[in-house]
């Protein structure tokens, strides 16, 4: 039995048996062959298992994620049946007389190159394709297993270096009953998007792939940020009635789902949720939440080979829309870039991503992208109660730049026909420092902030909120942060806007007193956050936090705010 000390990413407790996902060890020999058919048959049996793996696998995510999460999986198919690819990797072993997976590797490899060096940008996706495929090919061939999230068919706790978002949308929770990674904090998107799955996970381990083997038996514990390897059946006892209790602390807050968020000196404040697709609404209203806080809209464009279209855009934004019905909806534009990266953009690679090419950055140059979403968008806004917000708006001209291509989108629909809603709150994310100090100015111009703490965080005490290494700094309860969040609340409040926020911050219930009593409006969080963060705002007293507003906002240390909140709070 060992312990590991992790970052607590989504709440809950799993206990079952290890599924390492690894990419296996894919070297082997190039060798002489005397009987070339038998070759040729190990080739043909390698892809015929593959091309039943991925039916299974494009199927489940099909069921799970719905059709354009599937599609990807269609395209792999096609790579595998295409006789421009399988035929000169039969001719090579025929006719150099080599092992099939030194002709798969050669032959695959001569057209990776080729599609990466064609200007078309569709057509360089199909090396990604070719590469993802003939992976799978060569693990069958040489025997070695290949690791799928989707194809997995029993209780399992994931465990990785890290999960990337398509990994983790392909997690279906009724096996994966949790997940542990090397890397990451709250902030990831793995991390996100297990909250988002109601799975227990814990990141930041740095060590976890290295301290478990295939099938040991693991505990998550998601609550305290532990990993139990192989515990002892009293350890089992133990964690199985800590999940009880779980389980039965989540029936409580059941019961504030059909209830307004209201303090208990009577102020309303909302509780809604961030999302990524429009499936995640049914944990919105499961949940009890009051609207969107933020849709990212990303991932209607990752998993894909091309850009989507506008009437897949238009269609996925008022599925959306649609089921909120008359609750707000913030819908955030394109914010790729950072660690969110589109193949088939080829965007060039940069030393600081995350400062880099991203988000309202890329939309205003590449505004044959940005318009395709702004007109979906517009078609859209009849369907229900539409907010538009931009990420990472640095500069006034910026903001006015975004909303100039809106405005011009909404005249050009409105000249062909096309009614667009009178009554959409165009606002931006405040994400960066120099954009929260001059908040007065903005707030003359937006309709609404919403102050995502996430980067706002990173940004102000320079630590990449990825890198484990340096988490000790990402710190929500800073001062420094404190006092740019009120500057951004007051900000609004002088303009009569409204001021949300839709980073982790915003469901952490340290900061959640501290927030109510700066004047936040709105809260957005993770759909299971809502109810937890609903039962405390009942029992705090708004007017009476606003009374230590002072007091925290000239404190020295996060650790002091900390310890002030907790004593007042009684946490």
């Amino acid at each position: 039995m060992s312990t590991i000390t992790g970052i607590a990413a989504s709440s809950g407790v799993a206990i079952a048996k290890a599924y390492k996902l690894a990419t296996p060890d894919l070297s082997f020999e190039k060798k002489k062959v005397d009987d070339a058919e038998a070759e040729v048959k190990r080739l043909n049996e390698a892809l015929e298992v593959s091309k039943k793996e991925l039916e299974i696998i494009k199927e489940n995510a099909r069921k799970t994620l719905g059709d354009e999460h599937a599609e990807i999986f269609s395209a792999h198919l096609l790579v595998l049946g295409d006789p421009e690819l399988v035929n000169p990797i039969q001719d090579k072993i025929k006719t150099d007389l080599v092992n099939a997976e030194s002709a798969l590797d050669e032959t695959a490899n001569m057209f990776i190159d080729m599609f990466k060096a064609m200007d078309n940008e569709y057509m360089r996706e199909r090396a990604a394709d070719i590469q993802d495929v003939t992976k799978r090919v060569m693990a069958h061939l040489l025997n070695v297993s290949f690791p799928d999230p989707a194809l997995i068919d029993e209780e399992v706790v994931v465990i990785a270096e890290d999960l990337t978002p398509s990994d983790t949308a392909q997690l279906n929770k009724q096996f994966v009953k949790g997940f542990t990674t090397n890397i990451g904090g709250r902030t990831s998107h793995s991390a996100i998007m297990a909250r988002s799955l109601e799975i227990p996970a814990v990141v930041g381990t740095k060590t976890i792939t290295e301290d478990v083997k295939e099938n040991d038996i693991v505990i998550v514990d998601g609550i305290d940020g532990q990993v139990i390897v192989n515990p002892s059946n009293e350890e089992i006892t133990q964690y199985e009635q800590k999940q009880a209790d779980f389980e039965k602390q989540k029936e409580i807050w059941a019961q504030l789902k059909d209830e307004p968020t209201v303090s208990s000196d009577g102020s309303h404040v909302e509780l809604v949720a961030n999302i990524g697709t429009p499936d995640d609404v049914a944990g919105i209203i499961n949940n009890g939440g009051e609207g969107v806080g933020l849709y990212r809209t990303e991932f209607l464009y990752m998993g894909k080979s091309e850009l989507p279209t506008e009437d897949e855009q238009f269609e996925a934004y008022k599925s959306v829309l649609e089921q909120m019905g008359d609750k707000p909806v913030v819908v955030r534009t394109l914010d790729i870039g950072g660690d969110k990266e589109l193949s088939y953009l080829d965007l060039p690679k940069e030393m600081n991503p995350f400062l880099g090419f991203r988000a309202i950055r890329l939309c205003l140059e590449r505004d044959d992208i940005f318009r395709v979403q702004l007109r979906a968008l517009l078609r859209a806004s009849t369907y229900g109660n539409l907010k538009i917000m931009f990420p990472m708006i640095a500069t006034l001209d910026e903001f006015r730049e975004a909303k100039g291509l809106l405005l011009e989108e909404k005249e050009n629909l409105q000249n062909d026909g096309v009614t667009v809603s009178d009554d959409i709150e165009v606002g931006i994310m405040v994400e960066i420092p120099s954009t929260a100090v001059i908040a007065r100015q903005f707030a003359k111009e937006v309709d609404f902030f919403s102050i995502g703490t996430n980067d706002l965080i990173q940004y102000t005490m320079a630590a990449d909120r990825m890198n484990e290494r340096v988490s000790y700094l990402y710190q929500p309860y800073h001062p420094a942060i404190l006092n740019l969040v009120n500057n951004v609340i007051e900000a609004a409040h002088a303009e009569g806007k409204w001021a949300g926020m839709c980073g982790e911050m915003a469901g952490d219930s340290i900061a959640i007193p501290i927030l109510l009593g700066l004047g936040l409006d709105e809260f957005s969080m993770s759909a299971t956050s809502i109810l937890p963060a609903r039962t405390q705002i009942k029992d705090l007293s708004k007017e009476e936090l606003a009374t230590y507003k002072e007091q925290l906002l000239s404190m020295s240390t996060a650790s002091e705010v900390e310890a002030f909140v907790r004593e007042k709070t009684n946490q």
